[in-house]
């Protein structure tokens, strides 16, 4: 049993965390990129060409996760594989042991820097969710056992299976539909896309509750640390499904220091998040290059790991 999936099953407050993309470097690339993150995350999404942009594969960067001994969350988009390499990529992770898996649908190629990309899309992100299920149960797509002779009744791997979902993207009302579709396809927890308007996140959570959904998929909202009007700019112009309120551009335009002014939102957005029922936990994205995630994590008062795990520390946040 993964960390995370033992928390989510015991109702333990979890945090994840994207690792930023990794274009070589080994362990050692590895090593740094975790440094100011290890006290606190409980999982680290290694992510499938985001944005359409060519990285280290994410198996490549969860097998290097397990080396350093830190828990991957592998992350598989539909848009670069069909379902033979789909299945040869859970299979190769199941080898070594990564458990928790992200199934995601993909952005399209034109999000990208290679636009000219053959799109694949031969499943779709819920697909992927049944593709997973079904490995576990010991067989591929084809219905060929994974074990052959006399191991036909063996169980195959065992995946903690993951998805996202975007809030704040229209169509509203289908977003808790779709991941409510998720759920029945066998999906344990939810990565909610960052959203900087709070009264989507708020009314997405509450639909949650209020049909059960919440119940069956644990709800993970995402908070981005920048550090910079040109960085807000960036995500709201180059992520897809992020919509940025002017109004909090022009707070980080006007202040001082935007980088001091850029956490404080973050810090906002956290806080909000985790006082909206049904919250398992948060998943951090950060752009700075320090250790924004822990100061983070310190001032929403969500203890290290090692704290949660000996004395149940959930978050207690006091709201300024």
């Amino acid at each position: 049993m993964s960390t995370l999936e033992r928390k989510l099953d015991a109702g333990e407050f979890v945090v994840t965390a994207e690792m930023p993309v990794i274009d070589g470097g080994g362990h050692a690339e590895l090593q740094r990129q975790l440094e100011f993150m290890r006290p606190y995350v409980d999982a680290y999404n290694a992510t499938d060409n985001p944005a359409a942009h060519a990285h280290v594969s994410p198996l490549a960067i969860s097998i290097g996760l397990l080396q350093v001994g830190a828990e991957p969350v592998m992350q598989l988009v539909c848009r670069d594989k069909n379902r033979l390499a789909l299945e040869a990529d859970l299979m190769g992770a199941a080898m070594y042991g990564v458990q928790n898996i992200c199934c995601l649908t993909g952005d399209d190629v034109t999000a990208g820097d290679e636009p000219e990309a053959r799109r694949v899309f031969d499943l779709d992100g819920i697909q992927l969710i049944a593709l997973a299920r079904t490995l576990d149960r010991g067989h591929y797509l084809s219905g060929r056992p994974i074990l052959p002779g006399g191991e036909r009744e063996a169980r195959g791997p065992h995946f903690v299976v993951g998805a996202v979902e975007n809030p704040s993207a229209p169509p509203l009302d289908y977003r808790v539909r779709r991941a409510a579709k998720k759920a029945l396809a066998g999906a344990r927890f939810l990565q909610l896309q960052m959203t900087y308007r709070t009264e989507l996140l708020e009314r997405f959570l509450h639909t949650a509750v209020d049909t059960g959904l919440s119940a069956r998929l644990a709800m993970i909202p995402s908070i981005m640390i920048l550090r910079s009007a040109g960085a807000m700019r960036f995500v709201a112009s180059s992520v897809p499904g992020i919509d940025m309120p002017p109004e909090l551009l022009r707070r980080v335009e006007s202040a001082v220091d935007a980088e001091a002014e850029c956490f404080e939102i973050a810090y906002e957005l956290a806080s909000h998040a985790i006082s909206q029922p049904g919250v398992a936990g948060l998943h951090f994205i950060s752009f700075r290059k320090d250790a924004g995630i822990a100061k983070l994590c310190t001032r929403l008062g969500i203890g290290t790991k090692q704290e949660r795990e000996t004395h149940g520390h959930s978050p207690s946040v006091a709201l300024d």
